[in-house]
């Protein structure tokens, strides 16, 4: 009888799970993970402390936040996801979620987020957060399909959350948390232009307009490389700042000629896919690096 009772609950919890995955799914937690920890970038880099409550949910809001508007991008996506290889096993176009169900827990999520971070943190968390959240799905979202202007417009909402963890602390908006959010949004450009030169076919047939698919490869190669060479100055700024020791500015200009030189050698390369793939590994590289270089400047300095 017991054994039979073990294995009714294991078989239960196994079917919870199986219902929760396409929704844990939509949220993106990769992305989500990464936005997490540059809004703890955010928090440790500004001045003063915010407690343990505040930033427990000021991380539980970001996430949310960042997690509705995968999900609502999923949402609006759904049918050119179908056209797509790397994105047709998503829930929705593979059919193990319905539409409507992903809306209601996309909008649900985003409302918590705001109601999280306007009670618990501040209001001008919660505001960068709507503001992430409606651009990135009203705007970004429907004009990739219009112009390849979508990265940078895209880029701006991505960048939002070490701006967010730093108002956590601070409450408003100062010269680093805007390098902070600058480092974010440069560094998107170079890593998207590589999934966009790896996927290009995929992109074409689902009528995307990437750099790549419009403008043609080399012109994306050089986007590539000069936002890549922008990230060198722009990562540094922290320094003359006063937030940032020569630990942090050694560890960011060693990352940030390295990171230029895999740009280059996509001039000199004539398989673009294998490139491509090999420079978005290195952008995923650059950023965790980058981070741990602050946290560890910012213990030892």
């Amino acid at each position: 009888m017991a054994r039979e009772n073990l294995s009714s609950e294991i078989g239960l919890y196994s079917r919870a799970l199986l219902l929760c995955k396409p929704y844990w799914e939509l949220t993106k937690p990769r992305i989500t993970l990464l936005c997490i920890i540059m809004a703890l970038g955010g928090v440790g880099l500004a001045p003063g402390r915010a407690n343990f409550f505040t930033l427990v949910c000021s991380l539980l809001g970001t996430a949310l936040s960042v997690g509705s508007a995968n999900a609502l991008n999923m949402y609006w996506e759904r049918e050119g996801d179908k056209l797509m290889k790397r994105t047709r096993g998503r829930p929705l176009p593979s059919g193990r979620i319905s539409a409507n169900s992903a809306l209601v827990f996309g909008v649900l999520i985003g409302i918590l987020s705001i109601v999280i971070l306007a009670l618990f943190v501040n209001i001008t968390t919660a505001l960068l957060g709507v503001f992430a959240l409606v651009s990135y799905v009203g705007i970004y979202t429907p004009m990739k399909r219009r112009s390849p202007l979508a990265l940078l417009i895209g880029a701006v909402p991505g960048a939002i959350p070490p701006l967010m963890g730093w108002t956590t602390v601070t409450n408003s908006i100062d010269s680093p948390g805007l390098v902070l959010f600058l480092i974010l949004l440069v560094w998107q450009i170079p890593h998207f232009l590589a999934i966009a030169l790896y996927h290009k076919a995929d992109y074409a047939a689902a009528g995307i307009k990437t750099v790549p698919v419009v403008r043609g490869d080399y012109n994306a190669k050089v986007q590539a490389f000069v936002y890549s060479l922008s990230l060198i100055p722009i990562s540094l700024l922290l320094v003359p700042l006063g937030v940032a020791s020569w630990i942090y500015f050694s560890v960011a200009l060693v990352l940030g000629v390295w990171f230029t030189l895999l740009s280059l050698k996509g001039f000199k390369s004539e398989q673009n896919s294998k490139w491509a793939r090999s420079f978005f590994l290195a952008s995923l590289v650059y950023l965790p690096v980058l981070t741990l270089g602050l946290m560890i400047d910012m213990v030892l300095k």
